[in-house]
Formats: C-alpha cells, structure tokens, sequence
C-alpha cells in the first residue's frame, strides 16, 4: 500500500507545541511534498487517540507511551523534559501545611487530601504516583484546577502547561514541584512529554518526516520572537514575557535532541513505574533514527 503523503499531526493548543510546529503550519520550511493536518487536542485526548492508533505524528505523555509502543516508536527530537521542575501540586489550604515541611510531611498531608488531576495516563500523574503511592483524586480538564480547588471540589491541584508559571498570582501554594523532586531523586530530568511516529509508515517516509519536524523546531529556536509571537494566541492568562519564559523551559537542548540522558531519563522513569505496579510492563523504547 502506498504510503500517504498527507499526514494527521496532533499537538497540543499550547505555547511551547505551537512554537515547535510553527515552521511546518507556517510553510517556512521545505515540507518535501507532504501536507500536515494539525489536530489541536488537549494532551489527554491525544493520548486516547494515540491507544486507538488515529493519527500519523502526535504528541504524548511520556507515560501513555508505555501503551502504544507496539503501534509507535518516539522521535528523537520534540521533547518536553523539565530540568529541574516540572508539573507540581498546589493548594490554597496551606494553614496546616508548614512552608518548610519535609517529603514525608508533605506525603502526609497529601494522602488525606482529595487532588484534581488532569487525565490518568498523563505523565504528570505518573510522577505523582511514584512521589506519592495511590491517593485520592478527581479527573478534569487541566484548565479546570485551579477554579476546582478553589471552589472546595478539590483540597490540591496537579498543575501543568502554564499554571505553573501562574499559579502564584492566582492565589495557590506550591506544596510540591515534582520535576524539581526527580532531579534531587535520580539528577536526570523528568520526561513529560515526547512526538511519536506510527510504525506503519514505510522507513524512508518516516526518515523525511523526522527531518522535518527537526527542521521546524531549528526554525523556531533560530527565529525565536517571530515563533513565540505565532504561539502567543495559544498562550492562556500569559503575556509575551512569560509565554517565552514557558517555551524556554520546554522547548530546550533536549528537545533539539534527547540524547543518552534524556533517553535514559525515560528508560528510568517508565522502569520505576514498572517496579512500583503502576505500569504493567516495561515497554520497548524505540525511536525513529
């Protein structure tokens, strides 16, 4: 069967997505014949779709990959990896919560609290799962938190995407930054989130495809304030200064390439992951060379 030359592309409606992609939407790059359908999706639902095998490229939570790795191989370039921060737990119940509250204080504190959290095979979950062990919770779109915990439907929130930039001035405490967390635990970033490929398409396309989204993601560190204005309208509750502080922290060296840490990175975090219960099996990590 002959490969498509039209191909559906998942991303995320967010800032640093837009800026990796903003070459290819945009025409500013040799697409090589091909066309590109972006499907903008919240990562939850690109996630389901990746499960059912719906789209050609996509965009993943590093721990919904453990699932689909017999029907895709990731990219080698397209990661969102947090050096040192990362999604994080806030609350605005913070009166029996001492500021400077050790890791076991803080488990203590969070295993009688109910946390929102925004969709179960995100990565942000995982992380937390492994921080925490199983606790109580409550699924929801990621930009419905912070309007959940204040109203009382949630004690705490999982944040990600740009509450974490923001949820200061939006009235919450920061109990615990994961990323920052997993960096004292094993000095490797945390893998967020990566670009997978489906395997069905002949190796060569595949080749192209990855130059391509490579290229765009050099266009758009190298024409930086033209990329973060084309991503601003993606940029909630966010001013330039701070969409391009947001891009900055995930659209970074390991996103040009993971390289052996952040290929390791991911080998120990879905590894943990496996040990602990959470997933049930370890999965085979290929990418598309």
């Amino acid at each position: 069967m002959p490969s498509p030359t039209v191909f559906t592309l998942g991303h995320s409606p967010d800032p640093d997505d837009a800026f990796m992609f903003y070459a290819m939407a945009e025409n500013k790059i040799d697409l090589r014949g091909y066309r590109f359908e972006h499907r903008l999706e919240d990562i939850q639902t690109l996630n389901e779709r990746a499960t059912r095998g719906e789209l050609h490229i996509s965009a993943i939570s590093i721990h919904a990959f453990a699932y689909v790795s017999d029907r895709y191989a990731l990219l080698p370039c397209g990661a969102s990896m947090g050096d040192g921060y990362g999604p994080m737990v806030v609350t605005a119940k913070t009166a029996d919560l001492a500021t400077a509250a050790s890791d076991e204080q803080i488990r203590a504190w969070l295993r009688t609290r109910k946390i929102a959290i925004p969709g179960r095979m995100t990565s942000a979950y995982l992380a937390l799962r492994l921080y925490l062990g199983d606790f109580d919770h409550v699924v929801m779109p990621f930009d419905e938190i912070f309007d959940a915990v204040k109203a009382g439907r949630a004690d705490a929130g999982l944040i990600i995407h740009e509450g974490q930039l923001t949820y200061g001035r939006s009235g919450f405490t920061k109990v615990i930054d994961l990323g920052e967390w997993w960096k004292r635990e094993t000095g490797l970033p945390l893998p967020l989130g990566g670009n997978v490929l489906r395997k069905d398409i002949p190796l060569p396309v595949q080749r192209d495809l990855l130059a391509i989204m490579r290229q765009s993601i050099d266009y758009g560190l190298t024409h930086r304030d033209e990329a973060v204005k084309h991503s601003m309208p993606y940029a909630r509750d966010m001013d330039a200064d701070l969409a391009g502080k947001f891009i900055g922290m995930y659209v970074n060296d390991y996103t040009r390439d993971y390289g052996e840490t952040g290929r390791e990175a991911i080998r120990r975090f879905l590894r943990t992951a496996h040990e602990q219960g959470y997933i049930g099996k370890e999965p085979a990590i290929e990418f598309v060379e």
